[in-house]
């Protein structure tokens, strides 16, 4: 490689989702030389079959950056219902427990890819596309970044790499492990229309054979089931027999089921770095963290990770200075151990219906359900995240 193919920036953030573009919107804010490194075409159509449940802080902050329109396509949430099949016991959050508009929102991928994108492109953030970062080294005063690109490889600098996705990418840098843990299992996704619409409200159930989430969606829902893989192969395959299995799970709270669009799955694991920050690269999202999906927190949680992070350089000359890594890395410690931990949890707590476990559970909901305190302590943690 020679001068001719390399660059360099202020900050170079590698992955254009919605955690790495939130990133690169603030911190282009702050007046830095941001480049955003995507994978996709400029163009291409993002073919992403998910409905993203954010909550109304996630919401917040990503309007405070310009990327949710007013035409964004989105269903809120008000009320989330809790509960377990065949056992007492439930909990219902609700926007007045937070004084809020919301709780959250419900969007589909494309459409907040959409967004960010159009934002990106007002902020003046130079995206790099069909590029993919394929090595890491962090020196002194810079960080090197091989990128693959239709045209060759190229060196990129930077003052500071801030890996959004690459998880085993960030493997290879010096101090970072990663925990790994496979749930085999898989999600499944489908949307589903009932004879009541949602109103707002979202269920929260868990299930015999899995729990799953019920979200707005339009007049409609999103259904996302964790099943084991065998499962979500069959059901993806046969609409029927997940017709006939959601009826038995669900009950007819929203009366009969009458229909069921187009099915997907995806496996499900557990992967966290044990440190956020090597020399001049910091992680946030999914670089830092992947979870399963049953308390709806992973998207949330890399968005903090972005904010935390740009939080983190205010003010500094450096973006890559080790005192401020040293800062983003302790703001979002508790944060992230403390979602990741209660996600986690949450899976083991459900798995297995004994009848014991069964009263245990419905009584801890039905507490939830009856101290407000308790319950609006729950739900911020839920909406904001948790905080020192």
């Amino acid at each position: 490689m020679n001068a001719m193919n390399s660059e360099h920036a202020d900050v170079l953030v590698a992955g254009g989702g919605p955690v790495g573009a939130l990133a690169a919107l603030r911190l282009a804010r702050q007046g830095r030389r941001v480049l955003l490194i995507e994978a996709r075409a400029r163009d291409a159509e993002v073919r992403d079959a998910r409905a993203l449940a954010l909550s109304w802080h996630s919401r917040e902050l990503l309007a405070e950056a310009g990327a949710w329109p007013d035409g964004l396509p989105a269903t809120v949430i008000d009320t989330v219902h809790v509960s377990q099949q065949g056992s007492c016991g439930r909990a219902r959050l609700d926007k007045s427990d937070l004084d809020l508009p919301h709780l959250g929102a419900v969007v589909d991928y494309p459409a907040l890819v959409a967004g960010l994108g159009a934002a990106l492109e007002r902020a003046g953030v130079r995206v790099m596309w069909q590029a993919r970062v394929v090595q890491v080294k962090s020196l002194s005063q810079y960080a090197c970044a091989e990128v693959e690109t239709p045209d060759g490889k190229r060196l990129l600098t930077a003052r500071l790499v801030v890996l959004a996705e690459g998880g085993a990418l960030a493997e290879t840098l010096p101090g970072i492990r990663r925990l790994v843990h496979d749930y085999q299992q898989c999600a499944v996704l489908a949307e589903v229309e009932t004879e009541r619409p949602p109103q707002g409200v979202a269920y929260e159930r868990f299930a015999h054979e899995g729990p799953f989430a019920l979200l707005p969606h339009g007049e409609r829902y999103m259904l996302v089931w964790t099943r084991s893989r065998d499962d979500a192969e069959r059901l993806v395959a046969d609409e029927g027999e997940l017709r006939e299995q959601l009826k038995q799970a669900f009950g007819e709270r929203q009366g009969r089921i009458l229909s069921i669009g187009p099915r997907a799955s995806f496996p499900l694991a557990l992967r966290q770095v044990n440190q956020v920050a090597s020399g001049r690269v910091a992680l946030i999202g999914n670089a830092a963290q992947t979870m399963h999906p049953v308390a709806a927190q992973g998207l949330n949680l890399g968005l903090r990770d972005a904010v935390g992070l740009s939080q983190a350089l205010e003010g500094e000359a450096d973006p890559g200075e080790a005192r401020a890594l040293r800062r983003y890395a302790a703001a979002r410690k508790l944060d992230s151990h403390a979602v990741v931990g209660f996600t986690h949890g949450l899976v083991k707590l459900f798995d297995g219906h004994h009848p014991l476990q069964n009263a245990l559970r419905g009584a801890g909901m039905t507490a939830l359900d009856a101290l407000p305190a308790l319950r609006r302590k729950f739900a911020g943690h839920l909406v904001f995240g948790v905080r020192g």
